[in-house]
């Protein structure tokens, strides 16, 4: 099999990241270098300070333990770089850089993922090959990127740029003069993550056809001996993610004053977790546990009776939901995005719209005799049967060898044939 060359670009890529679409860069990369190619990703340390991270202690071209050559991009204007990118909706300051790493690297495949400070729509223009874009946010339908309106309700309507005023944002001009519809056509193909993601995308008026691929995680392993013992010994319900309003924890616990059945253990970190923990503040059945290592929070996932993903807004996926069903674990989700899509798709949970179907749901899982059990053996099967990193990687190379073959990249389109075939 041809060894190929992938070059992905996004803003944010560990450790310099801080939600779910710099992980699943990181997947990605690693499950195509685990398949024989070559990864490159360039990611911009700037972005990630600019908006409350460190900044990167060194830059340039470095490989990785897991095989990936990783480029961080760092000007001397620090915060002004990503600034400029977001207004003009091109990269200002590194644009020549990126230009010559894609020119001689020869890449085979390019992959755009979050773009909106590395580059914006402007960086879909730059090198050869066959180019993907991965929607793993909004953001080409949506200035905030979360279809999230005036930081308080769901988007059923465009009203862009109050609503980015309300972000305290600077809007962005290039939006309303067809550039990024211009930029778009030097993509071969898009790809969402789920289908409420596509046909959201097309309600917003998206102008082109995308492939679904999902989300997906590592193949499930043997877990170490101490996953077998519960963090604690009473009864919790979990959630897992950034604290920010749109996760919709503020729902969630008013309902943990009056539920005595049960603990609430809140995994992660964020902007919005002092509101969280001041809407808490007295009820010792709610527990904040910071952010958790990823080997420890498989043994809290693990233990739960379910795993709550409350979000109120459109997410694109729920990387959550099968992190749960993974270890066996089913889901009490909201009724809103995909999570109706992934759940219907597993019979691995249970579905709620408001606080009193919230609270009913905690109760069966907890009166129902193997229901947990009944249900988190659904999540684990569906898992592996449309989750997985051996069922969604070969997706996804298999939209790449469609866009390759279209474009009469044939040797690419070989390559990637042979290797389905092996």
């Amino acid at each position: 099999m041809s060894r190929l060359r992938f070059a992905m670009l996004t803003t944010f890529y560990p450790p310099f990241s801080f939600g779910g679409d710099a992980l699943y860069v990181q997947r990605l990369a690693r499950a195509l270098v685990r398949r024989g190619h070559h990864v490159t990703v360039v990611h911009d340390a700037d972005a990630f300070a600019a908006l409350g991270g460190a900044p990167a202690p060194t830059t340039g071209a470095t490989t990785e333990a897991d095989g990936v050559e990783v480029v961080t991009l760092r000007s001397s204007l620090g915060a002004l770089s990503s600034l400029l990118t977001q207004q003009l909706g091109r990269p200002v300051v590194n644009g020549r850089r990126i230009r010559r790493l894609l020119d001689d690297g020869s890449y085979d495949v390019i992959v755009y993922h979050n773009v909106s400070l590395v580059g914006g729509p402007g960086l879909l223009a730059y090198g050869r090959g066959v180019k993907l874009y991965m929607a793993h946010e909004h953001w080409l339908v949506c200035p905030s990127h979360v279809l999230w309106r005036h930081d308080r309700e769901v988007c059923t309507g465009r009203e862009c740029l109050r609503c980015v005023l309300h972000y305290r944002r600077p809007p962005q001009l290039w939006r309303y003069t067809g550039y990024l519809e211009r930029q778009l056509r030097h993509v071969d193909a898009f790809v969402a993550l789920s289908e409420f993601s596509r046909a959201k995308h097309r309600e917003f008026g998206f102008p082109l056809d995308m492939a679904v691929v999902p989300a997906f995680l590592p193949d499930p392993e043997p877990l170490p001996a101490d996953a077998d013992a519960p963090p604690q010994g009473r009864p919790y319900f979990l959630f897992g993610g950034r604290l920010e309003k749109i996760k919709g924890l503020d729902d969630v616990i008013p309902v943990f004053r009056e539920f005595a059945r049960a603990d609430l253990l809140i995994a992660g970190g964020g902007e919005y977790g002092a509101e969280l923990r001041a809407l808490a503040a007295g009820n010792p059945a709610v527990r904040f546990l910071g952010r958790v290592a990823p080997a420890d929070l498989a043994r809290y996932y693990r233990h739960a009776v379910a795993l709550l993903v409350p979000s109120v807004c459109f997410e694109t996926f729920g990387i959550t939901i099968i992190e749960a069903f993974r270890l066996g674990t089913p889901v009490i989700a909201r009724r809103i995005g995909p999570f109706p899509e992934i759940l219907e798709a597993s019979g691995g949970g249970d579905l709620f719209t408001t606080g009193t179907e919230l609270e009913a749901a905690l109760h069966r899982f907890l009166d129902e005799p193997g229901r947990r059990e009944r249900m988190g053996r659904a999540g684990l099967e569906a898992f592996v049967r449309l989750w997985s990193e051996s069922v969604v990687v070969p997706q996804f190379l298999e939209v790449v060898r469609r866009a390759a073959a279209a474009k009469g990249e044939l040797r690419v389109a070989r390559a990637l044939l042979a290797q389905a075939e092996s």
